[in-house]
């Protein structure tokens, strides 16, 4: 990995639980700014888990517990002057399937920086985030419609948009095209090139052939141990690991 890279996240031995099941153990990595970053592992892995780590999503389940350190631009993501709130501002996140709210377009992304008081122009803001997501010239005549009248591969950058105009670091995505066809996948996929140049993000995906598309780094993760880190392209043509070699050429059992 290149010395001119970046960390904008740390993450530090860290372990999750849920009601004393360890699903992440002892996971250490660093994210890279302004690059795409993949966790790929097989289903129940801890992926998802760990993902969810990196904006205290977590924090939202019961009985979920964390020890280790994840770190933030240096600061820690779970101390005492840390407020979750802003940690979710600044870390936004998109989920496996679109869910828009059951608002018109226009409120749909409007609605993170108006309850926020953010700064600036809200048309301005809303048609930035929908231009960003290149969602602008397919609804522009249309902002006070509903957002559920979207196809589910609109609706999925409709999503992005929602988390683009909070205008957060970093972009946190969970299988974002797993619901979605290879039409829009395909859109997606080129939609992650594009916001690399301003934003960080971090996809899990379980299309391997997606993780080697779009990201600079992968992780491979499996029973919740970080089995190999590195760059994509070492990962899926020259593991260091055998069990990586199996999971990236099929072989994986």
């Amino acid at each position: 990995m290149s010395s001119e890279e970046n960390v904008i996240l740390n993450i530090d031995d860290a372990c999750i639980s849920y009601g004393g099941d360890l699903a992440v153990r002892n996971v250490s990595l660093q994210i890279f700014e302004k690059k795409i970053t993949a966790i790929i592992g097989p289903s129940g892995c801890g992926k998802s888990t760990l993902l969810r780590s990196l904006n205290r999503m977590n924090d939202f389940i019961h009985g979920c517990e964390q020890s280790g350190r994840i770190s933030f631009r240096d600061e820690d993501l779970y101390g005492d002057k840390m407020d979750p709130v802003e940690v979710r501002l600044r870390i936004g996140m998109v989920f496996q399937r679109p869910n828009p709210f059951p608002k018109s377009i226009y409120r749909n992304v409007a609605w993170g920086p108006d309850i926020n008081g953010l700064e600036g122009d809200l048309d301005d803001r809303v048609e930035k985030a929908l231009r960003q997501s290149a969602l602008w010239d397919e609804v522009k005549d249309r902002l006070h419609e509903s957002a559920l009248n979207l196809s589910g591969g609109q609706q999925q950058r409709l999503c992005i948009a929602r988390a683009l105009a909070m205008e957060p670091e970093i972009i946190l995505m969970d299988e974002p095209c797993s619901a979605l066809d290879p039409v829009s996948t395909a859109r997606i996929e080129d939609l992650l090139f594009e916001l690399k140049e301003n934003y960080t993000i971090v996809i899990v995906t379980h299309n391997m052939q997606q993780a080697a598309r779009v990201s600079q780094h992968t992780a491979f993760l499996e029973n919740g141990v970080l089995v190999e880190y590195g760059d994509t392209e070492e990962v899926f043509t020259n593991p260091k690991n055998k069990r990586t070699e199996e999971y990236v050429t099929g072989r994986f059992g």
